[in-house]
């Protein structure tokens, strides 16, 4: 899903930069009013360091790669402040392993970072249905990779026609990856619904939301 320097035209990736800064500052505000930012920072950390840790193992795809991207579970944990941490993963990515490109840390935080909004507003609607969380937190992982999936394809198909074919490889590569994502996402909101449920978007006993 990291995108690499020298690849996209530059109305893009000024678009990629434009879109995520407006939503970094509108996810911020978002998250400030529903908390304090502060007491948010510890989960924050260990998100993006989950994000860094498993999108560092991949394959080459030129001009992309396939890997682990877990979008849909930051998605699930830190709401508004997912689009932060994965920014600030990606961008940590990039200066340090030059895991995707400098340039393109805009229009790659787009790609992942939409999508773990989406997933985290599909999490808030599905609880409130009564649908168990492990289930709920399994569809979010999985949608998580495809709707990045469908934005990567989206910003390839629209940057050359010499990209249809590579855009079509790297769908085909993340489906074994969304199922994957799906399976361990669910796991996770599975173990924290038992152990630490004060860390997804859920009220707890006696507490309205």
């Amino acid at each position: 899903m990291h995108i690499s320097d020298g690849v996209l035209p530059m109305p893009v990736i000024v678009a990629g930069w434009v879109i995520t800064i407006i939503l970094l500052a509108g996810t911020l505000r978002w998250a400030a009013k529903k908390g304090d930012i502060a007491r948010e920072i510890p989960k924050l950390s260990v998100m993006a360091g989950a994000f860094f840790v498993a999108s560092l193992i991949h394959i080459d795809i030129p001009p992309s790669s396939a890997h682990l991207i877990l979008n849909g579970l930051v998605g699930v944990v830190l709401g508004p402040l997912s689009y932060l941490a994965l920014f600030i993963g990606l961008t940590l990515q990039a200066l340090l392993f030059q895991h995707g490109g400098i340039t393109v840390i805009g229009i790659n935080t787009v790609n992942v970072g939409i999508p773990a909004l989406i997933c985290y507003l599909a999490f808030l609607a599905g609880s409130k249905r009564g649908i168990p969380l492990p289930a709920i937190g399994g569809v979010c992982g999985g949608l998580g990779v495809l709707l990045t999936v469908v934005l990567l394809v989206l910003v390839l198909v629209v940057s050359g026609d010499q990209f249809f074919a590579v855009a079509g490889l790297l769908a085909g590569a993340h489906l074994p990856i969304a199922v994957a994502e799906a399976i361990v996402t669910g796991a996770v909101v599975g173990y924290l619904v038992r152990v630490k449920p004060e860390l997804l978007p859920i009220p707890l006993k006696g507490e309205k939301k």
